[in-house]
C-alpha cells in the first residue's frame, strides 16, 4: 500500500451530497441506527433523528424502572451519539400527523423506522377491564413520567392496592413488583415526578404475587433481575417448592441454558424463605394462569388455574382452579407494534415485515425504506441487542447505495425542520432537549437527586421557551 505523504494536497473536499436519512424514533434502536450510519465511513450522512417525545432515549427513559440507576445510565452512551455533528435530533414530531410516512420519504433518502413496540398485550379473559385492572405498559408509563401517563386511572387504582397480582414473568413484571414493594425511603433519590414517590408512599400494598402460566424453566426474566427482586429493604420473595419440582424436559432445559440454571438456583434458595412479620410478601407463583378478573364494580379477585407444561413448553389448564384476592392486577404479557399511516403492519406479530431490515410490502422490497429494533423483530432481547439489530439494518441500506437503488440527493426538500416550520411544526432539537435536561438536573437538586423527570407535556416545553427566552 503506497504511503501519502502529510504534505502532499488531498484536494478539495467531496462536493458529493450526503445521503440524508430519517431515522423515525429516538430510543437506543434509532440511535444505534444513526451511529452505524455515521462511522461506516464510506458514505457521507446527514441523519435526522426524529421522535415524537420532545425527549430522546425511548425505553431507557420511559421503559427501564427508576431504581436501575446503572442500567439508566445507558442514555449517557446513548447521547455521544446525538453529540455526532451528522446527526439532528428532531423532537416533538408525530410521523402521520406533522408529515406522513410518504411525504417524510420524498423529504430524504431514506427512512429507517425504530419507533419501538408501544401497545401492550391482551389476557382475553372475562374481567380484564374493570376498574383496577391495569396493563404494565400504563403503570410503567406513570412510574417513568412519560407525558401521555394517565395518573387518574393509576393513581386510582393504587390507592385501594392491598392485595396486587402481576401477571407475566419477564422483566418487566419484575420492575412492577419490585417498584410496588419498595419503601419510601428505597425510592425517594430516583429520578420518579414528586407525584409517583407520593403516591406509591401512600398506597396500601400488603402483598404481592407475580404469577406465570408455565414453570420456572419457561420464565423468560434474567437473574440480574430476579435477584434484585430479593435484595428489598422490607420485602420477603416466597417461592412453593412444589413449582420448582422440573420434569425432564424443563431438567434438560435448565441444563442447555446458563441462565435458565442461575435463576433455578436464586428460586430454590428462596423456596426455604417463610413470611416474615412486618415484611411485604413477594409471591412468585408458576404453573397458574388467570382465566378471570372476578368483581363487579371494580377488581376483586383473580381465579386461577393450574396448569402443565408439555416437553415443547406449552402449557395447557388442568381444571383446578383458586381464587386470589387483588385489589390491583398488572398484565405484563408483552407489547406489541402499532401501525402508522401508509406503513405495512403484520397485525397478528405487531412488526412491520422485512426482508433483513428492507420493508416489504405486497411481499416485495422496498429500497429506501427501513426498519430495525421492536418494530422490526418484536420485543425481544435487552437493550444492547438493539446494536446488532441496527447494523443489520443499515448495512442493508448501504447495499442499497452501493447497488445504485438508493440515490444520495434524491430528497424533494432542502431541509426537513425548515418544512416542518412551515407547516406549523415547532421540534424540538438537541439544545432545546439540553434546556429539559438541565432543567430535569435543577429540580432534583432541590430535593437532593441527581434528576426528577419532568412529565407533563406543557411542562417539557416550557423549559425550551425559558432557555430560548434566557439567551
Amino acid at each position: 500500500m503506497p504511503v501519502v505523504s502529510a504534505d502532499v494536497d488531498p484536494g478539495p473536499p467531496s462536493t458529493a451530497p450526503p445521503l440524508r436519512v430519517a431515522v423515525v424514533g429516538a430510543g437506543p434502536a434509532g440511535i444505534y441506527a444513526a451511529e452505524a450510519l455515521t462511522r461506516q465511513g464510506d458514505v457521507p450522512v446527514a441523519v435526522d433523528l426524529i421522535d415524537r417525545l420532545p425527549t430522546p432515549f425511548g425505553l431507557v427513559r420511559h421503559g427501564i424502572a427508576p431504581d436501575h440507576p446503572k442500567m439508566r445510565a445507558i442514555r449517557d452512551t446513548l447521547h455521544r451519539a446525538l453529540d455526532h455533528p451528522d446527526v439532528r435530533f428532531v423532537g416533538n414530531v408525530e410521523i402521520g400527523t406533522d408529515i406522513s410516512c410518504a411525504e417524510l420519504q420524498a423529504t430524504v433518502d431514506a427512512v429507517v423506522y425504530t419507533y419501538g413496540a408501544a401497545l401492550d398485550r391482551h389476557l382475553a379473559i372475562p374481567g380484564e377491564e374493570l376498574p383496577g385492572s391495569l396493563a404494565a405498559t400504563d403503570l410503567v408509563a406513570w412510574y417513568t413520567g412519560h407525558p401521555d401517563a394517565d395518573r387518574t386511572v393509576v393513581e386510582a387504582a393504587l390507592a385501594r392496592a392491598r392485595s396486587v397480582v402481576v401477571i407475566g414473568v419477564g422483566n418487566v413484571a419484575l420492575d412492577v413488583a419490585r417498584v410496588l414493594a419498595r419503601t419510601p425511603a428505597e425510592l425517594e433519590p430516583t429520578d420518579m415526578p414528586q407525584h409517583v414517590l407520593d403516591a406509591l408512599a401512600a398506597a396500601p400494598v400488603e402483598e404481592v404475587t407475580v404469577l406465570g402460566r408455565r414453570g420456572p424453566a419457561q420464565a423468560t426474566f434474567t437473574t440480574q433481575e430476579l435477584r434484585e427482586l430479593g435484595e428489598l429493604a422490607a420485602a420477603t420473595v416466597l417461592v412453593d417448592p412444589a413449582d420448582l419440582e422440573l420434569d425432564a424436559a424443563a431438567e434438560e432445559r435448565a441444563a442447555a441454558d446458563r441462565v435458565v440454571s442461575r435463576n433455578l438456583t436464586v428460586l430454590r434458595e428462596w423456596a426455604q424463605h417463610s413470611p416474615e412479620p412486618g415484611r411485604t410478601p413477594v409471591r412468585l407463583r408458576f404453573f397458574a394462569r388467570p382465566v378471570r378478573l372476578l368483581g363487579s364494580d371494580r377488581v376483586s379477585g383473580v381465579e386461577v388455574e393450574r396448569t402443565v407444561v408439555d416437553e415443547d413448553g406449552r402449557a395447557s389448564g388442568t381444571g383446578e382452579t383458586t381464587v386470589l384476592p387483588a385489589d390491583l392486577v398488572v398484565r405484563s404479557v408483552g407489547y406489541r407494534g402499532r401501525g402508522l399511516p401508509d406503513l405495512p403492519l403484520d397485525e397478528q406479530r405487531g412488526t412491520v415485515p422485512h426482508e433483513a431490515g428492507r420493508i416489504l410490502r405486497e411481499g416485495r422490497a422496498v429500497p429506501g425504506e427501513y426498519v430495525a429494533g421492536w418494530i422490526k423483530r418484536g420485543p425481544t432481547g435487552v437493550v444492547g441487542t438493539n446494536k446488532h439489530d441496527a447494523r443489520e439494518t443499515v448495512a442493508t441500506l448501504l447495499a442499497d447505495v452501493a447497488a445504485g437503488l438508493v440515490r444520495p440527493g434524491g430528497g424533494g426538500v432542502d431541509d426537513l425542520v425548515a418544512e416542518l416550520r412551515a407547516r406549523g411544526t415547532d421540534p424540538v432539537l438537541l439544545e432545546d432537549w439540553r434546556a429539559i435536561d438541565a432543567a430535569e438536573v435543577a429540580l432534583g437538586a432541590t430535593r437532593g437527586r441527581a434528576r426528577t423527570t419532568l412529565h407533563e407535556w406543557d411542562t417539557l416545553l416550557a423549559a425550551v421557551k425559558a432557555a430560548v427566552r434566557a439567551e
